[in-house]
């Protein structure tokens, strides 16, 4: 008979060792948002023929993460960056890809 193992984490030190942060990144606006800009509260709107970005936010407090905040690219400056500098780097659609990237 095998000895049972344990799968409880209660033991465990925590892998992390800062607590999370808000943080912004600049994102393009997807068909079909449904949005709402946390700053002005006018909706986030996809057009086909304009590139409209937006900024996306993880909001954190006291290090649990509360909730997901929309904004304007404007709208986020006007505001005065409420949650940290924007991120710009492009989104990685294929992991994998980036992965092959990486390694050769």
């Amino acid at each position: 008979m095998a000895a049972s193992s344990s799968t409880s984490t209660v033991d465990r030190p925590s892998q992390r060792t800062a607590p999370r942060r808000s943080r912004a990144v600049l994102r393009d606006v997807e068909p079909g948002s449904t949005v709402e800009c946390a700053h002005c509260d006018e909706r986030v709107k996809f057009q086909a023929k304009v590139r409209n970005r937006q900024v996306i936010c993880n909001v954190y407090i006291k290090g649990v993460w509360d909730r997901v905040e929309h904004f304007h690219a404007d709208c986020y400056d006007l505001a005065g960056e409420p949650h940290g500098p924007v991120d710009t780097t492009p989104v990685v659609r294929n992991r994998a890809r980036a992965a092959e990237a990486k390694t050769a």
